[in-house]
């Protein structure tokens, strides 16, 4: 049976696994699409590959001691991933191709094209593009297949990216509050649509992260120590959730649930934070980490979430919650079916 995630499951979370393999910040994480894997980039130089369902750590470590890494994403593949280097005078994004759960590895192809730091790296749910964006304000559109740049868009500040989950729109975050939509098959004309949160209009410091839930309806954007929510067809603000981090600091991810109900974010005293879209109420608050989860993630098919300091946690339900959420639903299905 299925259980519902509601605010008790949520309560009930517990940290199921931690992983200290790194020695230092764990810089991005991301879970596989269909697959029950995880993969984490680290200031350390190291990617590491972990089972989910059965919380293990796959095989070896797989270095970037030349490159670095951050910003580490899947493409569809399960043998294959995307990150970006911060190291060195180049500022290639990577396509590895991972073999035996990362035994071996070996660089497949080399984006080319950013003059300064890639930012962020996103990959399209749908199909085989991505796009990226950098400190030379530059947002890039490429095709996983081919290591030259299909369209590039020139922004007034460094931006952030994201895909809607369909596949159909992208949006980019910039300075001033501003949030503008591009058709991913039509971006030569422009934006389709511009957002602006008005907590924002005259912040000079940009977004550092968008997603957009699954059924596409809600956009999450984190600035200034925020994390705003937003209609996405009409760009209403609906949310803001602080984690008390300052704008002078990094600044943590946020992510909504899988069924958009939540937002998970970490904060500044080390805890993981869960607020309800809904309500607007924190409902949850989990400790355990030793430095700020700059890191967060919840799976996109489990009850299931990430975090990470210079550790990853695997947060998941306590067995007792869902045992009593079991017996809840089967008890409303008797109710159910004795009405009928």
């Amino acid at each position: 049976m299925q259980v519902a995630l509601n605010d008790e499951v949520v309560r009930g979370f517990k940290c199921g696994r931690v992983f200290k393999d790194n020695t230092q910040q764990i810089n991005s994480l991301d879970f596989h699409r269909t697959a029950d894997l995880l993969v984490t980039a680290s200031h350390d130089d190291v990617l590491y590959l972990y089972d989910t369902a059965q919380g293990t750590r796959l095989l070896t470590e797989v270095p970037s001691r030349k490159y670095g890494a951050q910003n580490v994403v899947w493409t569809h593949s399960t043998e294959q991933i995307l990150f970006a280097s911060n190291k060195g005078p180049e500022h290639d994004v990577r396509l590895l191709s991972l073999e035996s759960g990362g035994a071996s590895s070996r660089f497949v192809t080399y984006f080319k094209g950013h003059t300064a730091r890639v930012t962020k790296v996103a990959f399209n749910p749908k199909n085989d593009t991505f796009i990226t964006a950098a400190q030379d304000k530059e947002v890039r559109l490429w095709d996983v297949r081919s290591p030259q740049c299909q369209a590039v868009l020139t922004c007034p500040c460094q931006a952030t990216v994201a895909y809607d989950q369909q596949g159909l729109v992208f949006a980019v975050g910039l300075d001033n509050g501003l949030i503008k939509l591009f058709d991913a098959g039509n971006y030569d004309s422009g934006p389709f649509e511009t957002f602006t949160v008005p907590d924002l209009r005259n912040s000079p410091v940009p977004f550092t992260h968008l997603s957009f839930s699954n059924d596409g309806k809600l956009l999450l954007g984190v600035a200034e120590g925020r994390a705003f929510v937003l209609d996405a067809f009409t760009g209403s603000l609906l949310r803001s959730f602080p984690n008390g981090v300052t704008e002078a600091g990094a600044a943590p991810e946020a992510s909504l649930s899988y069924d958009g109900q939540y937002v998970l974010s970490g904060c500044e005293d080390k805890s993981v934070r869960v607020w309800s879209v809904s309500t607007g109420a924190q409902v949850a608050s989990w400790p355990g980490h030793a430095g700020v989860p700059f890191c967060v993630k919840w799976a996109p098919r489990r009850l299931l979430a990430a975090s990470a300091c210079s550790a990853v946690c695997l947060w998941v339900p306590a067995p007792e919650v869902l045992q009593q959420q079991i017996q809840q639903q089967q008890q409303q299905l008797q109710q159910q079916q004795q009405q009928q």
